[in-house]
């Protein structure tokens, strides 16, 4: 049986890396937003005229709404590209690849699983951009792992990688540090049915019983930890919102 399952590293790009992240996550921000831009015009072009044919005043509604065309807006990519000289500089497929979120999220928002996409800011604490595996532009090798455009950057290696790759989104924390989350296809063995069953009791002073009479104990987090919780809303309190030690408390 295949799933797909996530790994995350830190990595420890270079300066010159550093750069042309932000450079990615800012050109793949504005062609999300630019496509979004474009599908709430058509939709709203829709409603009119569909108001227009309830009212009598037109027969039909002919305009195409309540779809997002993946394919005619990647092709629109490399005429935005020559309009926007600044998108030839990052990667390609990073690009395509946030048309095809775009797509995604109004797929599930005309299937009423979500709510309308929303404009993406470049104020929001964590940036990040996703890129394809595409003829092993994405590879682990030892302490490196190789990105497109990025070539080789150092990671924090905590387990191996196995399956086959799928893609990689880079990101940047509130904080300024850098991670990738590596996506791969990988084979598991289902493990096999004992077609027994068995009754769980949750409670307060115990986390779990067990029909079988096994006890789990509850671990009190918040007890444990209230103490530096409330240290910690302290200093957050002192805090100038949305500012940058803000985020970082």
């Amino acid at each position: 049986m295949k799933v797909k399952k996530a790994y995350k590293f830190r990595i420890y790009p270079t300066q010159k890396q550093e750069i042309f992240i932000v450079k990615t996550i800012g050109c793949s921000r504005f062609i999300y937003n630019y496509f979004v831009e474009k599908q709430k015009q058509q939709d709203a072009y829709w409603y009119i005229v569909n108001e227009m044919v309830q009212n009598g005043q037109l027969p039909r509604n002919n305009w195409k709404g309540e779809c997002f065309n993946k394919t005619e807006s990647i092709k629109a990519l490399p005429e935005l590209k020559e309009q926007y000289p600044f998108l030839k500089e990052v990667d390609s497929i990073a690009l395509q690849k946030s048309v095809e979120i775009v797509h995604d999220a109004y797929t599930r928002y005309y299937k009423k699983q979500n709510n309308e996409p929303r404009f993406k800011s470049k104020k929001n604490p964590v940036q990040s951009y996703t890129t394809k595996y595409v003829n092993g532009n994405i590879a682990v090798l030892d302490q490196y792992i190789k990105l497109p455009k990025l070539g080789l950057v150092r990671f924090a290696k905590s387990k191996e990688v196995d399956g086959r790759i799928m893609n990689a989104t880079i990101r940047r924390n509130a904080t300024g540090k850098y991670f990738v989350s590596i996506l791969v296809e990988t084979e598991v063995q289902p493990l096999d049915k004992t077609g027994s069953t068995v009754g769980i009791d949750v409670g307060l002073k115990d986390f779990a019983t067990i029909s079988d009479g096994t006890v789990y104990e509850n671990p009190k987090f918040f007890r444990t930890l209230e103490e530096k919780l409330a240290k910690a809303q302290r200093i957050l309190s002192r805090r100038q919102i949305n500012s940058s030690n803000w985020h970082k408390q």
